[in-house]
């Protein structure tokens, strides 16, 4: 399937906005990323929107935009964990639960160790050790190079013994 020009437009302008936004850069952005959805929406450039108006505390609009995402694809992982932070970031822990495990199964989605994370983080926060521990140990598998994390799940098998 060829890309067009609108596309490819599209997604110059999402990693224009990625550069600016790691610059921390949000209101030039969140520009850019409207722009390339004007010219082509995509599931990217609507996820990445709403990180940007997380970083600037708007996290109504980032949850919006990442619903927006997932209607477009239903696949892309990235809307479903960045759904269940920001409603951690809310306190709305039980609410996040959902979301984060939809974020592990979706078949478009890089780094895949981040929902069992903040889903580790959540049981943590709820005093749900084994599930907390069985959620790291998830994120270990995908991702055993994570020294700190390794250290985590060291610590609460002590607690747990």
């Amino acid at each position: 399937m060829a890309i067009t020009k609108d596309q490819e437009r599209a997604l110059e302008l999402i990693e224009q906005a990625m550069k600016h936004q790691m610059a921390r850069e949000f209101d030039d952005a969140i520009k850019l990323y409207k722009e390339s959805i004007a010219i082509y929406p995509t599931a990217d450039a609507h996820t990445y929107l709403g990180w940007a108006y997380s970083f600037l505390g708007r996290l109504n609009e980032a949850i919006a935009q990442c619903e927006i995402a997932i209607q477009l694809d239903p696949e892309f992982g990235n809307p479903y964990n960045d759904i269940g932070v920001y409603l951690m970031q809310q306190q709305r822990f039980d609410d996040a639960i959902p979301w984060l495990e939809r974020a592990k199964s979706a078949k478009r989605y890089d780094p895949r160790h981040f929902p069992h994370i903040n889903l580790g983080r959540i049981y943590l926060t709820k005093g749900m050790l084994q599930k907390a521990l069985e959620e790291f140990y998830g994120a270990l598998k995908i991702n055993p190079d994570d020294q700190e994390l390794s250290q985590l799940v060291e610590e609460l098998q002590t607690k747990l013994q």
